[in-house]
């Protein structure tokens, strides 16, 4: 058969070809769209993370801070002492929610983290008025977070005028005393939230895989026909973890010295006794993410799903103080928002851990809470 004769042939074998190429190409994409319609999560996930990021950065995400928590030490008692107080209350940079008798109180709720600015006005208040020749006022100020440093400015030059015409109104009325972090370094307040970043990351996703991991295995055949418990497993899971936990404490504390000079004001045994609990909370939290998923990729979707709202809403990368009530509501639950605000006080403004016990209890709740919920979720068999 001459080849022109066939080349009409090939053709149409060519075209039959590509049609059973789109054929089966077309049943493998109906095929994934039944998968995904019975994998609810990961639907969930299509539809709820970009929900999720829209609803964070436009909503709870505002580096235009306002409503600093800030606390007064009135030691002049005048009336124009106590307008200088209201008119910067007014400006809603700052939130007046303590009183202090003395400049060293003041400095104590800075230390606990009770307060991020301070105002203090001293006995000579009016002399220094009158006089002109130096801030009559001070303000003290949590350098650990640059960001409030900077929003305070917008207090720093409310006017006070002398009484007597002839005299020159001091400027600016208040003198700024940056706390913790004099050279206002960026390293300096952000290695020690970084402690709590990767530890979450780490430890939350370490967990979330273990579980799920045996069951894929087949791991859990074996543990069936034991006498170990559920409790017992749990515990059993996240104990070498917890180790490696610490481990990383200690590198991220030394490498934050060595090469970017962070300061660590506080005691080491703090640190480590905050990190424990936090390292074993997030663990807990890997474990309840464990019991949710049916794969390790949905464990790693979940627990992204879990890390984003957390290192937006903790304060570690933007003003807590900025975030609408609502926000600051949920971020109350996160471990993560604890720990920064621990680690920053322990390392840079030399709290004691009793001092922040404020910030020790909601781990332990959580931790309890989460452990609770994973013991009850947990079965051990292979359905």
């Amino acid at each position: 058969m001459p080849s022109a004769d066939l080349r009409p042939l090939a053709l149409r074998f060519a075209r039959l070809g590509r049609v059973e190429a789109i054929l089966r190409t077309m049943a493998i994409a109906r095929k994934e769209v039944r998968q995904l319609r019975r994998d609810r999560l990961t639907f969930g996930m299509i539809v709820g993370l970009p929900v999720l990021q829209l609803l964070l950065f436009g909503y709870a995400i505002n580096q235009d801070v306002r409503h600093l928590r800030a606390g007064v030490a009135d030691l002049s008692g005048t009336q124009r002492a106590r307008i200088l107080v209201q008119d910067a209350q007014a400006t809603q940079v700052v939130e007046i929610v303590k009183h202090a008798r003395s400049a060293a109180e003041l400095e104590a709720l800075l230390r606990e983290g009770a307060i991020s600015v301070g105002l203090l006005v001293p006995p000579d208040f009016e002399r220094r008025v009158e006089s002109g020749a130096r801030a009559p006022a001070q303000l003290l100020v949590d350098g650990s977070d640059p960001i409030v440093l900077a929003a305070s400015r917008g207090i720093i030059e409310l006017p006070v005028r002398p009484r007597s015409p002839a005299a020159r109104a001091s400027s600016p009325t208040f003198e700024v005393r940056a706390y913790y972090n004099p050279e206002r370094r960026s390293q300096v307040q952000i290695v020690p939230g970084l402690m709590g970043v990767i530890l979450t990351m780490t430890m939350v996703l370490f967990t979330a895989v273990a579980i799920v991991r045996e069951r894929e295995r087949g791991n859990l055949e074996l543990l069936i026909n034991t006498p170990v418990r559920t409790p017992e497993l749990m515990v059993g899971k996240i104990l070498p973890y917890m180790a490696i936990g610490m481990v990383q404490v200690t590198l991220i504390l030394l490498v934050g010295r060595w090469l970017f000079d962070v300061p660590i004001r506080g005691s080491l045994v703090d640190v480590y006794v905050a990190g424990l609990v936090f390292v074993t909370t997030s663990l807990t939290l890997g474990l309840f993410i464990s019991t949710l998923a049916a794969t390790q990729v949905q464990a790693f979707q979940i627990t992204f799903f879990t890390f984003l709202p957390q290192i937006l809403l903790s304060g570690f990368m933007f003003p807590f103080d900025g975030m609408p009530r609502a926000a600051q509501w949920i971020a109350e639950v996160f471990p993560l928002t604890h720990f920064v605000r621990i680690t920053r006080g322990i390392l840079l403004r030399a709290a004691t851990l009793s001092e922040v016990r404020a910030e020790v209890w909601p781990l332990l709740a959580f931790l309890a809470v989460a452990m609770a919920a994973s013991i009850a979720r947990f079965r051990k068999r292979l359905d």
